[in-house]
């Protein structure tokens, strides 16, 4: 089970859940970017999940804490995966809306509001708001093959989206929990969204260069699991409709 640091006072609207792993150089900068970016707006709280991180990461928490009281701490014994990770964050998230962005930096969290505001404008009909990454800065062979996982996945599963990669969504804590659980699922979000009879709305955000350090995820140790849960989904999205298409009321 993860080490969950106590909670306090009443629940915040907003949940912002960060899944990290040796990333301690990049902690202090983006919790303040998320700072300047939510301050006023809402009252909001930041759920850091360390998935086994070896570095500093750890010890950079703990002492941010005292700084900044509405950051609490969760922590992996040992990595998990990035799903995990964001499941851990968003079952201890208080928010009935929950945002979540990578912990590297790439993404900026001064698109965060605008994927909060996106929620709540399309009411109970909008189950997940997720960004779309324009201007990538990845290297040559991480954009060709993200546009190739990218055009595939949209093929198959037709979920209406270019780019279900991108860390920074926003989503109703309910419908997220409600989903299907397996490891990678935070990449099929969109699909499974849809599955579930909610509408995804998209959010262009504009991309940046890690802040620190390097990728803690490579393509070939992924490829092979990301086809079968490509066909994974492809199935419970076939079973989600015959089970509609059988089911009458009388």
């Amino acid at each position: 089970m993860p080490e969950i640091l106590p909670k306090s006072g009443a629940a915040p609207a907003v949940s912002i859940v960060v899944p990290v792993r040796n990333e301690a150089d990049n902690v202090a900068p983006l919790i303040t970017e998320i700072a300047a970016a939510l301050d006023g707006r809402w009252d909001y709280e930041i759920v850091y999940v360390d998935d086994g991180s070896t570095d500093a990461t750890p010890q950079r928490l703990t002492d941010l804490r005292s700084q900044c009281p509405n950051l609490r701490q969760i922590r992996h014994a040992k990595s998990c995966g990035q799903s995990a990770a964001v499941r851990t964050g968003v079952r201890a998230a208080r928010g009935v809306i929950v945002a979540t962005l990578d912990g590297d930096g790439q993404n900026n969290p001064a698109f965060i509001p605008d994927l909060i505001r996106a929620i709540e404008q399309g009411g109970e009909r909008v189950g997940l708001a997720a960004g779309q990454r324009v201007g990538r800065k990845d290297t040559g062979f991480k954009k060709l093959q993200s546009k190739v996982a990218n055009k595939v996945r949209g093929a198959i599963l037709k979920d209406g989206t270019r780019d279900s990669g991108c860390g920074l969504k926003a989503f109703r804590r309910d419908v997220f929990l409600a989903l299907p659980y397996f490891d990678g699922l935070h990449r099929f979000l969109p699909a499974l969204v849809r599955r579930e009879g909610y509408d995804v709305a998209y959010v262009d955000v504009a991309d940046r260069p890690r802040l620190s350090g390097v990728s803690n995820y490579g393509f070939f140790d992924r490829l092979w699991v990301g086809l079968l849960d490509l066909a994974g989904v492809w199935w419970l999205i076939r079973r989600k409709k015959a089970v509609s298409a059988a089911t009458e009321v009388i």
